[in-house]
Order: C-alpha cells, then sequence, then structure tokens
C-alpha cells in the first residue's frame, strides 16, 4: 500500500524567531515530518542566529534567498553588517552554501522550489497584480518563463520541465493555475504581506499578523502520477513578543521593521 506523505513548504523568516517557533510547532502537530524552506533566512528581525540554527535543525531541504546571498557576499547598510556579526563566520558560510533551487517528484509530478524565479534571487512574480515603485524593473516577463531551464539554476535546455513551481519572495501566499501547470507561493513567517508594492491608497495592501505556510500532501519521490494537493495554512503568533525583542536589541535601524509588524491586521 502506497502512503500519502505531506511536506510543509515555509520561506521568508527574515529574523523572526517567535513567528518561526509558532509556525514548527504547528507543523509537528500535524505529524509532518519533512520540512522544505524556500529562503530568507535572515534580515529585518533581530534573531538571524536563532533562525538560521532552528532551520537546520529542522528544515530537509534550504534554498538561498537574496537576503541569504546579501548577508553573504553583500552587505552595505548597517543592519546588514550588524546581522552578519550577530550571525559569525559558520552561519554565514551557511548560508552562502545553500543551493539555487531544488527539484524532487511527487505524485508524478516534477516540482521545482527556488526563492524567486529561475534567473536570480530579485525578480518578482505575481499574478495578482503588477508592481509598482522601485521594484517595477524586477518584473517576471511572462509566467512561462518560471518553469525555464536556465543556467542560473543549473539546468540546461535538455533536462525536464517541471510541473508544478514553488517559490517564495514577494510575501504574499498564492495558488495559480497555468497552461495545466502549477505555481504555488506559501507567503512569509517573519514580515507577511497581503498585496504588497500595490497602490498604497488601497486599504487591503498592508502587513499582516498571520505567517503562512503550504501543505503539499501526495506521492513523495513517485513518478506515477497520482493524487497531489495544496493546503495553504494561516496562524497567529505572539507579535508583541518579537516587537519586544527588536526593541530591546541593538540592530540598526529597527524602528522600521517595528513600525511593519506594529500596523499589521487580520
Amino acid at each position: 500500500m502506497i502512503y500519502l506523505e505531506k511536506i510543509a513548504i515555509i520561506s521568508d523568516i527574515h529574523g523572526n524567531i517567535t513567528a518561526l517557533n509558532a509556525v514548527l510547532e504547528d507543523i509537528k502537530k500535524r505529524n509532518i515530518n519533512r520540512i522544505f524552506c524556500l529562503g530568507d533566512l535572515v534580515i529585518k528581525c533581530s534573531n538571524p542566529d536563532l533562525v538560521v540554527d532552528t532551520i537546520k535543525e529542522n528544515c530537509e531541504v534550504v534554498v538561498k534567498g537574496n537576503c541569504d546571498d546579501i548577508i553573504a557576499n553583500n552587505c552595505t547598510i548597517p543592519m546588514q553588517f550588524w546581522t552578519r556579526e550577530r550571525l559569525g563566520e559558520e552561519r554565514t558560510k551557511y548560508l552562502d552554501s545553500l543551493p539555487i533551487s531544488y527539484d524532487f517528484y511527487m505524485s508524478g509530478y516534477l516540482i521545482r522550489l527556488f526563492h524567486a524565479s529561475p534567473f536570480d534571487l530579485e525578480s518578482i512574480f505575481n499574478p495578482m497584480y503588477k508592481n509598482k515603485g522601485r521594484y517595477r524593473d524586477l518584473e517576471i516577463p511572462s509566467i512561462d518563463a518560471l518553469f525555464e531551464n536556465t543556467p542560473f539554476i543549473g539546468k540546461t535546455p535538455e533536462d525536464e520541465v517541471p510541473n508544478i513551481v514553488g517559490y517564495g519572495h514577494i510575501h504574499t501566499p498564492n495558488l495559480y493555475r497555468f497552461k495545466n501547470k502549477t505555481i504555488f507561493n506559501p507567503g512569509s513567517i517573519g514580515i507577511p504581506m497581503e498585496l504588497a508594492n500595490i497602490d498604497k491608497s488601497d486599504p487591503y495592501s498592508q502587513f499582516s499578523t498571520l505567517p503562512s505556510y503550504m501543505i503539499l500532501e501526495g506521492e513523495y519521490g513517485s513518478r506515477e502520477l497520482s493524487s497531489i494537493s495544496f493546503n495553504l495554512v494561516r496562524l497567529p503568533y505572539d507579535l508583541e513578543k518579537e516587537i519586544k525583542f527588536l526593541k530591546s536589541s541593538d540592530m540598526p535601524d529597527k524602528e522600521k521593521t517595528i513600525a511593519k509588524l506594529q500596523v499589521a491586521t487580520y
């Protein structure tokens, strides 16, 4: 008898250890043993070291995010230098060693995971709106592009094209069908958003108090077509505790993160 298996897909923790612990506890309650992370472990909140250690301990697969790469290779502002110092050399090397993408089969589907796109760590895809402001030049030109085999992720045109793509980066969860393929985003654990980058006067464009993650359920590792499902989970956490961590820290520019968390709503 073949049993269905669940995989929890998490992303964009950004140093928020309180939200991460809440999500991991929820995953544990559901008896899920496999956890895959789509990157951006650090920057924004004040416990990047605890987050990296917790992710290493709990996640079977972790891919590199743009913030992870910045800390390892391109710090330019005080918060980034502070984060790197807080992490230390070993954790920083760990972030730099993370793979760009990860492929696996489930229920006959080839699933590809990466942080943002198969082209780089910063391009943006959002099926719900056009990006505005400083992100407009980073928009993915076409949905088909998400499924491309590119040198950036170590693929050639001869490699198999995925049926399902999972990505993070935009902090807004979604599940989208396109040309008989599936695209999903689990949202963010540390700094969840709803429709970010859209017109600021839109009352629905806001930060959220509810971290989210995605559960994939199917026959893990199987190349034979069978049932597969996607379940988006959102849950509350002790937001005030995380704000207290920030306020008591000496992290530069912490006021920006505190402001984002304080205006968050359900």
